[in-house]
């Protein structure tokens, strides 16, 4: 059964965040609030972490998986990062987005899309996730907590602990964090496309979400 943590939303405990790391560092599967929703998270490098996300998510080898980083330079360490794009990335994080960029070779293989070699990033505003990662001092693999044939991804820690608790090694309580996924903005092509609307505002890219 899962571990479950209550830690403060806005100065987390360093005794926890310690003790989450070192699960998660040891392989364990958590899961966490963020800015926007619910996460699955765990160790970048771990195969068969992939393959425990990819079962309670319900997806297949072309789901894309989302790192989470501490800033703008650890992005453009795992992704490949024009000016334009930079400008922009620098303009919107952090914050609730995620952007698929092209994966750089700091990568395994195994977590970028098996066609187009790209990857989620993301740099998130919540203190937990900002104190876990400067810890481990590396990213989180990641994924938006969104079971197969739901809509909303789930909010409730004690919910999740009660339906996934024997899948997960470690759940997190933190506060509310609301139950609206990223928005998903595909910058790969030079122009930014919409993957999917979510909670953050599509104005600074020129999209909308009609």
């Amino acid at each position: 059964m899962a571990q479950f943590f209550s830690i403060h939303s806005e100065q987390p405990q360093p005794r926890l965040i310690r003790q989450a790391a070192e699960i998660i560092r040891s392989g364990g599967l958590a899961a966490l609030p963020t800015d926007s929703a619910y996460a699955l998270a765990g160790h970048t490098g771990d195969a068969s972490l992939l393959e425990r996300i990819r079962r309670i998510r319900g997806v297949g080898e072309r789901h894309h998986f989302t790192l989470l980083v501490r800033d703008l330079s650890e992005i453009a360490t795992y992704a490949r990062v024009d000016n334009a794009q930079y400008r922009l990335l620098k303009a919107t994080t952090p914050g609730p987005y995620t952007f698929i960029l092209e994966g750089t070779k700091e990568l395994p293989r195994r977590v970028l899309h098996p066609k187009r070699k790209t990857i989620g990033l993301r740099v998130p505003e919540h203190p937990l996730i900002s104190a876990l990662l400067v810890e481990l001092n590396e990213p989180l693999l990641s994924s938006t907590l969104l079971l197969p044939d739901e809509d909303l991804p789930l909010t409730d820690p004690e919910e999740i602990r009660d339906r996934l608790g024997k899948q997960l090694d470690l759940v997190i309580e933190a506060g509310y964090c609301g139950a609206e996924a990223t928005s998903v903005i595909d910058l790969t092509s030079g122009v930014p496309e919409l993957v999917r609307a979510g909670r953050g505002s599509l104005e600074p890219f020129g999209l909308s979400a009609d």
